[in-house]
């Protein structure tokens, strides 16, 4: 059994699923097999804590990469433990850099996992979402993975943005339906990073989705 089910089924959802009581809708939409992207909105660092302990199979996260850079002690088990739950650090400086991140995300995909992804990029200050990242719709044009839109309710109130403690609450999920974009596959020019048009207009899309599901009427 790996790091990750360990932690998760022996540690976290206990308290998790004691503590928070989170709910969720539409779990049925993600696979349960080969890749897929669970592109979710951002409201809260618990947001990376509450989604795996609903979703059954594993989630990768392309998590920010000052976790890693982190000094001393702290620093030091941060990065054991991204590492061994299988997180991939994003460099989002621009440039090359950024784009190897990417292919790590993709490479993630090609091997058929679940990759989980922030269209926004940060966590959102107002509860509002904003323009999404061209990240995910190059993602899901060169590797065809469905974009499993996904909305978290309430954890922004849990943990508010610059609180470390989470406070008592319940939160939920709600899983909408998958997204592909065949009328974009089997076009190398489309999925490349010059391309600006159509994953700009497949990241539109995502967000959209996003947003719309974040708005569903939730059930608590």
């Amino acid at each position: 059994m790996s790091f990750y089910s360990v932690a998760k089924n022996f540690v976290v959802a206990p308290v998790v699923n004691t503590v928070f009581r989170p709910w969720v809708r539409g779990l049925h939409n993600i696979p349960s097999e080969g890749p897929a992207i669970l592109a979710s909105n951002h409201l809260s660092f618990s947001d990376s804590v509450f989604m795996p302990v609903k979703v059954p199979r594993q989630v990768h996260f392309m998590a920010k990469d000052d976790y890693w850079g982190k000094q001393g002690a702290y620093g030091w088990g941060m990065r054991k433990f991204f590492d061994l739950s299988g997180q991939i650090p994003m460099d989002r400086s621009g440039g090359k850099a950024s784009q190897d991140s990417l292919n790590a995300g993709e490479q993630a995909l090609r091997n058929g996992e679940v990759l989980g992804l922030y269209p926004e990029g940060t966590r959102s200050p107002d509860g509002r979402l904003y323009r999404g990242k061209l990240g995910i719709a190059r993602l899901a044009l060169n590797t065809q993975a469905p974009v499993i839109p996904i909305a978290l309710i309430g954890t922004d109130k849990v943990q508010p943005i610059g609180k470390n403690i989470p406070r008592l609450g319940r939160v939920g999920m709600i899983v909408g339906e998958p997204m592909t974009f065949e009328s974009y596959y089997g076009n190398a020019r489309i999925a490349s990073p010059s391309a600006r048009w159509p994953t700009r207009s497949c990241t539109r899309s995502c967000a959209s989705r996003v947003r719309n599901t974040s708005t569903s009427t939730p059930r608590t």
